[in-house]
């Protein structure tokens, strides 16, 4: 069962503003307030204004003032909370902060307003916040005790010129949801096997087709690299074929490449037993195309995506693959196993090579590759190498725009010299220096015929300590990335979306 589909959060535009919000009746209402608020017409305006005078609040993103029964507010609590200038991220920082606040028992309905005309992007992001700080993981819990709200209204924005860009927020949050439900399973509820399924469930959505091949079309594929990593694992490998048609067929899709491995030991190069848990985010990855394909579901643009999940369990049993041996990848190439932990390039090696056939647009690899690379950007940006400099400015501003960033890292040749063996045509790994940049070398040395960029996502995917949990990136990056090249095309969507429901609360 997919996550989305057992229960959606219901997101709407109302018609109301800052000014007649007092009379929508809801659980909880969250009014954001900018640095330059400037009071009108209207309770809420007016007490706004009353508590900026009187000092007891301020704009300070993030900064709250909760309040019970306000005099004359429909909404049982009212929580005030400050946004500074109102751009996109202090927006994220106010939003998660009131939610945090609202969220509990009894809580269904939440309305947020915004205290100035917003834009399209600062809704989106808004969108985006209420979700995360809402979501809640009950999958594989006796006594799930999962979100309360259940629906969020928001208001004080220009409804009829923000509505695509509302329906794509949405779409995005569903698919970001996604990917976390499918990351956060423990690996014996998310199987290679399940994980095909999960890819299978996709296919009944519009446009959406999807083919799963097992140990023996793999290896009649010549995937040897890939099939070296499953070796050692009870659990058969699956290699997972998503195509969503959204454009004619002639033009060339966008292929994404999801590293599927749902727990890495690190084989015979066993790792250490601390946090090793935390494996089973191994293929966040992969997730992160299953999400990027329920959200295109839904918006429907009109361009072709082609998404591919190799996906296996790296376990240290007596058939698994052993420090120095020598297999021969899809591309005909040969590679020193040096290291059985650096698999993930091992199976990405191979659907690199399978993105050929194609003959693709772009081609976007997505993966927990190297602890390097958490070391290199901590958990705020993704790295990101790219072929192509023009690529690279696209996920740039992509990620740019829906806030979930990437920084591009370099590519010299001269990082590939550590990759040289003398017993095979390359190695897995080189040295410890810039463990994330040979790692790239190492899978450019199999995308050579197209467009190519490798998203590092190890710092990223998910959180640590009491926060752990999966975080849905590169979901948004990737969406806002495939849209951004839809809407270069000047085609739109193929066909409408279903009828939209627009309600004054």
């Amino acid at each position: 069962m997919i996550a989305s589909d057992w229960w959606i959060m219901n997101f709407e535009l109302g018609l109301f503003g800052l000014a007649d919000v007092a009379a929508q009746k809801a659980d909880v209402l969250i009014v954001l307030v900018p640095k330059d608020f400037k009071s009108g017409s209207g309770v809420v305006p007016g007490l706004i204004g009353a508590t900026l005078k009187a000092g007891h609040f301020e704009t300070k993103a993030g900064k709250l003032l909760p309040m019970y029964q306000a005099p004359g507010v429909a909404s049982t609590r009212m929580i005030m909370v400050g946004c500074d200038d109102g751009a996109p991220r202090q927006v994220r920082q106010a939003v998660t902060a009131a939610i945090g606040v609202a969220k509990g028992p009894g809580v269904l309905q939440v309305l947020v307003c915004f205290g100035w005309k917003a834009s399209a992007d600062v809704l989106a992001c808004a969108v985006a916040a209420v979700a995360d700080a809402s979501y809640v993981y009950t999958t594989t819990k006796s006594k799930p005790e999962g979100r309360t709200i259940s629906k969020v209204i928001f208001g004080g924005v220009d409804a009829a010129a923000v509505q695509d860009a509302f329906d794509q927020a949405v779409a995005t949050v569903h698919g970001v949801e996604l990917a976390k439900e499918w990351a956060n399973r423990p690996a014996n509820h998310a199987t290679p096997a399940m994980l095909a399924n999960a890819a299978k469930a996709l296919a009944k959505r519009p446009r959406i087709e999807c083919e799963v091949m097992g140990p023996k079309k793999v290896a009649k594929l010549g995937m040897g690299s890939f099939i070296a990593v499953a070796r050692g694992s009870e659990e058969e490998l699956r290699f997972i074929v998503l195509r969503y048609q959204g454009a004619v067929k002639s033009q060339a899709p966008t292929v994404l490449i999801g590293k599927g491995i749902t727990f890495d030991t690190g084989g015979i190069s066993i790792k250490p037993a601390p946090e090793m848990d935390e494996m089973k985010f191994d293929m966040c990855g992969a997730a992160s195309v299953l999400g990027v394909f329920r959200a295109l579901a839904d918006i429907q643009p009109a361009i072709n995506v082609v998404g591919l999940i190799p996906s296996c369990e790296n376990m240290p049993d007596g058939r698994a693959v052993k420090p120095g041996d020598v297999v021969t990848s899809m591309s005909g190439q040969t590679i020193e196993i040096l290291n059985t932990d650096a698999e993930g390039r091992l199976i990405l090696c191979d659907a690199l090579t399978y993105a050929e056939r194609f003959a693709p647009a772009a081609v976007i690899d997505i993966a927990t590759l190297t602890g390097a690379c958490v070391i290199a950007l901590g958990g705020v940006r993704s790295g990101m190498f790219a072929s192509s400099d023009s690529l690279a400015t696209q996920l740039l501003a992509a990620g740019e725009a829906a806030q979930d960033f990437c920084w591009r890292m370099p590519l010299d040749d001269d990082y590939a010299e550590g990759l040289k063996t003398n017993f095979a045509d390359v190695a897995n790994v080189a040295g410890r220096a810039a463990g994330a940049v040979t790692a790239a070398k190492f899978l450019q040395r199999f995308a050579g015929k197209y467009p190519w960029a490798h998203l590092d996502i190890a710092g990223t995917a998910w959180k640590s300590g009491a926060a752990k949990g999966a975080t849905g990136r590169p979901v948004a990056l990737l969406l806002g990335y495939l849209l951004a090249e839809a809407a270069k095309a000047g085609s739109g969507v193929v066909k409408p979306l279903a009828p939209r429901k627009r309600k004054a609360a």
